[in-house]
């Protein structure tokens, strides 16, 4: 499995930016595909992912601000993020997981917060 993600770049707080995530090759038996993000000096943290059936899920830090939503057509899974604050720079990062402990990670895009 092979992902592309796109969409970083800087933003001024309580602006909005939307990252993608193309996904290629053997994605049949992915089981959800999502966001992560890291910080400097920070583990990377599960920012949102959404599964096969379409179900959700979200950190309570960005539950409210961020939508993610994907697009079986082209294999694309997108995040949607509003109001966003200094505390959401960070190096974000698309990943594929596969059942039963197999993860795929995209090349991070940098997203900056300016205040």
């Amino acid at each position: 499995v092979q992902l592309q993600a796109s969409g970083g770049g800087l933003v001024q707080a309580g602006g909005s930016l939307r990252l993608s995530c193309a996904a290629s090759g053997s994605i049949v038996s992915i089981n959800n595909m999502g966001w992560y993000r890291q910080a400097p000096g920070k583990q990377r943290e599960l920012v949102a992912r959404i599964f096969k059936a379409g179900s959700t899920d979200y950190a309570d830090s960005v539950k409210g601000r961020f939508t993610i939503s994907r697009d079986n057509a082209k294999n694309t899974v997108y995040l949607q993020m509003n109001s966003l604050n200094v505390e959401d720079t960070a190096v974000y990062y698309c990943n594929a997981y596969r059942f039963p402990a197999i993860n795929y990670w995209g090349k991070g895009t940098q997203v900056t917060v300016s205040s």
